[in-house]
């Protein structure tokens, strides 16, 4: 990860679109306990990234904002 993506999972971290919103309800739901969302957030943020970007890549078309921070 370099510096700027560092910076902006930084000032996104605060930030859940609804993305990150349905990974965490999904771990609360099937995790039985185990998971603690907030504790993963940088993961979280990495995975729904990950996400994003090839669901972007395969349509050719962006997200909208309110699905994408």
């Amino acid at each position: 990860m370099d510096a700027q993506q560092q910076g902006n999972t930084a000032a996104n971290a605060g930030q859940e679109d609804y993305l990150d919103k349905g990974l965490d309800t999904a771990e609360k739901k099937f995790g039985q306990g185990k998971v603690d969302p907030t504790k993963e957030r940088g993961v979280n943020e990495k995975v729904t990234d990950k996400a994003r970007g090839m669901l972007e890549k395969a349509t050719g078309k962006d997200l909208p904002a309110k699905f994408s921070n």
